[in-house]
């Protein structure tokens, strides 16, 4: 009879301690570079994005960290950029470097996206999930940018944009 407060303590100790939280619970946009052809194309110059404040103003400091989201990726053909919780648009400048050839462009990019939150269990944190709605950008380094998949989760694996360079001829 003195073992059953022990039992019942452990059983139901155990039966509680499940929590079906995600263990990546990150959500990001996944960019694939493309050339003309359909082929991945690593990136040759060096890539750089930053965010936007809402007035269109590039700031330094944004929310007590640095606005930069990617920062110098070279010979990849696939990134991974943040996105916002709240915005209806998020605008990127993805800046464009080479030294060798005295490559210095910047474009402009417009993501326009649905936010709505995503609830697992009371025991984790909310997540919001987007839906890709609309993209626009200036054409200086940039051919196009198509949205592949506009469901934005903590999928990590799913490609959302594909990304497509001018043609250096």
């Amino acid at each position: 009879m003195k073992r059953l407060p022990y039992i019942l303590l452990i059983m139901l100790l155990t039966a509680c301690s499940s929590i079906d939280c995600p263990v990546n619970s990150i959500v990001e946009t996944i960019w694939e570079v493309y050339d003309d052809d359909g082929l991945e194309l690593p990136l040759s110059d060096t890539l750089t994005v930053t965010t936007v404040t809402k007035d269109g103003n590039e700031v330094v400091i944004l929310n007590g960290k640095d606005n930069t989201v990617l920062n110098k990726l070279t010979e990849k053909a696939k990134f991974n950029l943040p996105i916002s919780y709240s915005h209806p648009e998020d605008i990127l400048l993805f800046h464009f470097d080479n030294s060798n050839t005295d490559l210095h462009v910047t474009d402009t990019v417009w993501i326009k996206k649905d936010d709505y939150p995503h609830f697992e269990s009371v025991d984790c944190n909310t997540i919001f999930f987007h839906t890709l709605t609309g993209i626009r950008y200036t054409q200086n380094y940039i051919d196009s940018i198509v949205i592949k998949n506009p469901s934005v989760t903590y999928d990590y694996e799913t490609v959302h944009l594909y990304f497509y360079p001018k043609r250096d001829d």
